[in-house]
């Protein structure tokens, strides 16, 4: 999957917006991060609920792995050259919902 396909996904979404995080971008609800990409533009960092991220772990391992922050593990880093295009979707609208406010996740 391309990193444009990515942007343009996250972008999608309702009230999300694209904006510098130091030197990566991040794509947020209402400022709250809900994916970062690398300068590299290989990878994305999606911050999933764990139940989300351990079952997408056990189903594609060979394009995610745990994202941690110190200790903590805070989501999902997908190799996006060997991610499904529909793994990774149903990953950054997992991320979105965890952030954004209900009042849009009713609609």
């Amino acid at each position: 999957m391309k990193i444009a396909a990515v942007r343009r996904h996250a972008l999608s979404l309702p009230e999300a917006a694209e904006a510098p995080h130091f030197d990566y971008a991040s794509f947020r609800v209402r400022g709250k991060i809900f994916v970062t990409v690398p300068p590299d533009e290989q990878h994305i960092h999606v911050f999933v609920d764990d139940e989300v991220r351990e079952q997408a772990l056990a189903l594609d391992p060979e394009f995610l792995e745990k994202l941690t922050w110190g200790a903590k593990v805070v989501g999902l880093r997908v190799r996006l050259a060997d991610a499904t295009p529909a793994v990774v979707t149903r990953l950054i609208d997992a991320a979105w919902a965890r952030k954004a406010p209900k009042r849009l996740l009713r609609g």
